[in-house]
């Protein structure tokens, strides 16, 4: 066999992967988004009729939208600190000469190193003496803590490629340091804040492990009341809810690419 011949085989042989790689993953998706149309009150593949009155039944269903609305509040709330804070912490590590700098970047990092159900015990020890169980101010705290490392990551992954002389030159031809940051260093890594930012948002939005132990009976996001809405069983109301989330990602993600441009981050 030439080397051609081998060649064009094994890109055939990585392409037939890939698709059974893609199949693999775009299958869940397609059983729940064709379960959601059933007209029947249980699960059912292929559906046994079609109607939407699944998706009636989540959107006239008050708790689910008061835990919708809620986990975007607490998502934005949280991507929003969570850029600001990963932005002073990625230029203070990669610009100032700051003391044991890897350790400090490691403990950034670290959360990644725990299962979220680990975290979540911990912080319900520490919230249950400190009374933050169920607060609004608790919850941020504990995405910020599952959220930074994304962002620190990615901002400091941009700073890269910030040239520090031209922040240098701004400074020396008079902009006080805000302004020189502003103009010189922010363009460079808007991108990187902003591919922090969705990862941020994601995090946030679909946790479950860490929330579901600090939440109080105030507040609900929409992931913990769909698990615990599950223990009970799947109905189709289940799946509607879930292909309504998947559209609203994928139409997020397609406008975020068009306005910010992933592409170049990557």
């Amino acid at each position: 066999m030439s080397a051609r011949a081998a060649e064009r085989w094994r890109a055939r042989g990585l392409a037939a992967f890939a698709g059974l790689i893609l199949a693999f993953l775009m299958l869940p998706v397609v059983v729940v988004v064709l379960a959601s149309f059933t007209s029947t009150s249980y699960l059912t593949i292929p559906p046994k009729g079609l109607t939407l009155r699944w998706y009636e039944a989540v959107f006239s269903d008050r708790e689910y939208i008061d835990a919708l609305w809620f986990s975007l509040l607490l998502a934005i709330v949280v991507t929003a600190v969570s850029i600001v804070l990963g932005t002073m912490a990625a230029y203070a590590l990669s610009r100032r000469q700051v003391p044991a700098a890897p350790a400090i970047s490691g403990l950034l990092m670290s959360p990644l190193a725990f299962p979220g159900v680990v975290i979540g015990v911990a912080l319900l020890q520490y919230y249950s003496l400190t009374g933050l169980r169920g607060s609004f101010i608790g919850l941020l705290l504990a995405h910020l803590v599952i959220t930074l490392p994304y962002t620190v990551r990615t901002i400091l992954a941009s700073m890269a490629g910030a040239d520090p002389e031209i922040e240098a030159a701004a400074r020396v031809l008079g902009a006080n340091p805000w302004v020189a940051f502003w103009k010189a260093t922010l363009p460079v890594i808007r991108p990187g804040m902003m591919a922090g930012g969705l990862f941020a948002f994601i995090t946030s939005f679909d946790n479950v492990p860490v929330t579901i132990f600090i939440l109080g009976t105030r507040h609900m996001t929409l992931p913990v009341k769909i698990f615990t809405a599950i223990e009970y069983g799947v109905d189709p109301s289940i799946a509607a809810l879930s292909t309504v989330l998947i559209a609203g990602t994928a139409i997020f993600l397609v406008l975020a690419e068009r306005w910010v441009g992933f592409h170049r981050f990557a």
